[in-house]
């Protein structure tokens, strides 16, 4: 696996919230996924209309709060039924995770290489978070990916130890 070390500015994005716990992410969290892809021509103005993000927060117990969302413009407006959210600007360690290799063991190589690097992954001050080694997780997706063969960029949002 390789890493980079990339700072995004900051971003707006729209599309659908899901909150739940990780035995309710099937077929909960797939849905709300294929939500936000069917209704992505009511989003216009998208920054990338190739990468639907899914940006994953671990703020409760034993899950997460996930947005399924495509990176706008500020003249998107916000279509009824999605949220808007904004992501500011982070550094972040990159990687990919390649069709046909184990999600886990990417994620594992990942803890294992920020563990051993000059990094440690970023927590908002004031957030409690149930996931200490990797609390913020931004995945982004080809739209026309394969979700039972995904690959997929992934960005820990960082700062130095």
């Amino acid at each position: 696996m390789s890493y980079e070390i990339v700072t995004l500015p900051a971003y707006r994005t729209v599309g659908l919230k899901w909150v739940g716990t990780f035995s309710e992410i099937v077929p909960n969290l797939k849905n709300v996924i294929q939500q936000v892809k069917d209704c992505a021509d009511e989003v216009g103005n998208k920054i990338n209309p190739h990468v639907l993000l899914g940006l994953s927060y671990h703020v409760i117990e034993n899950g997460f709060v996930h947005y399924s969302v495509y990176q706008v413009s500020e003249e998107q407006e916000i279509p009824d039924g999605m949220i808007e959210l904004r992501v500011p600007e982070w550094t972040y360690v990159k990687t990919t995770h390649c069709k046909g290799e184990d999600v886990q063991k990417t994620y594992t190589d990942l803890h294992q290489w920020l563990f051993n690097s000059d990094y440690t992954a970023y927590k908002e001050a004031g957030v409690v978070y149930y996931d200490l080694n990797m609390p913020i997780k931004h995945e982004h997706y080809p739209v026309d990916h394969d979700p039972n063969h995904p690959h997929f960029d992934i960005y820990i949002p960082i700062v130095k130890k």
